[in-house]
């Protein structure tokens, strides 16, 4: 399988934080950044399949609307505000 770490996707912007700043995410390679270095919780069923579902994108087992989804399942579970 070929990895592939930029595959993009419609752009999805996110309310991190208490101060209220946003992050906006458009690829694969973002999505993976965001979960690993500056998601606020690490576990959650849905966190969890999120970083999962990145990794088996990366591979191109999975198409990138797939991390697309999966993003916004984690945000809503970790009350993260998602403006599409």
């Amino acid at each position: 399988m070929k990895r592939n770490t930029l595959r993009p996707f419609p752009a999805v912007t996110l309310v991190m934080g208490e101060n209220g700043g946003t992050r906006r995410v458009n690829s694969v390679h973002q999505v993976a950044e965001l979960l690993l270095e500056h998601w606020p919780v690490a576990n959650g069923e849905d966190y969890v399949a999120a970083v999962r579902i990145c990794l088996e994108a990366m591979l191109g087992a999975v198409p990138a609307e797939a991390v697309r989804e999966a993003l916004i399942k984690a945000a809503r579970e970790a009350g993260i505000s998602v403006m599409q």
